[in-house]
């Protein structure tokens, strides 16, 4: 990708990210759907929720009043990482041993609760994601306030948007090798 992508541009590639993520989880069968693989693995249905739990939290930083994102998160000490440093930034507290943990560890899921309603569920915070980022925020604006990551710890609202992009596609990739 290009060095620094426009709000528009953003809410683009990231409503491609969740379309593809919403495709690739309901071709899945659901006989699949709910059962990990091995043992230390999720299922499918628990990236999923990995994923609204993410999106949920990440849509605070852009659904909160100016002012409290401010206060919470500060000013940043530096310009916004583009892209493609950002996603090697995540894959290096990965690689580094970084994972997901405490209120992002999601609960085993039975199939108790349906595929329908768990893929309607992602779409749900999806959308609400997309409209907060649009209707919040312009492009210069992204790059003024920061926010805490758990693994990649201060972070522009211009990179929370570009990890939510990867993150999303990270999960897809997962998903397709189960």
């Amino acid at each position: 990708m290009k060095q620094t992508l426009s709000i528009e541009e953003i809410l683009v590639h990231t409503n491609l990210a969740f379309n593809q993520f919403t495709e690739g989880i309901k071709q899945k069968d659901e006989a699949i759907f709910f059962r990990a693989l091995h043992e230390n693995t999720w299922s499918i249905a628990q990236h999923v929720q990995h994923l609204i739990i993410a999106t949920r939290t990440t849509t605070a930083a852009y659904a909160l009043p100016k002012f409290v994102v401010r206060f919470v998160g500060g000013k940043p000490k530096r310009p916004s990482y583009s892209y493609d440093i950002l996603v090697e930034k995540y894959l290096d507290a990965l690689r580094n041993g970084g994972k997901a943990t405490g209120r992002y560890i999601p609960k085993k899921i039975t199939s108790s609760i349906s595929k329908e309603k768990i893929i309607n569920n992602w779409q749900r915070t999806s959308i609400t994601y997309l409209k907060a980022v649009k209707k919040n925020w312009t492009s210069a604006q992204l790059d003024c306030y920061t926010i805490k990551h758990s693994l990649l710890g201060k972070i522009t609202l211009r990179e929370l948007c570009y990890f939510t992009i990867y993150h999303t596609q990270h999960h897809l990739e997962g998903i397709k090798k189960l």
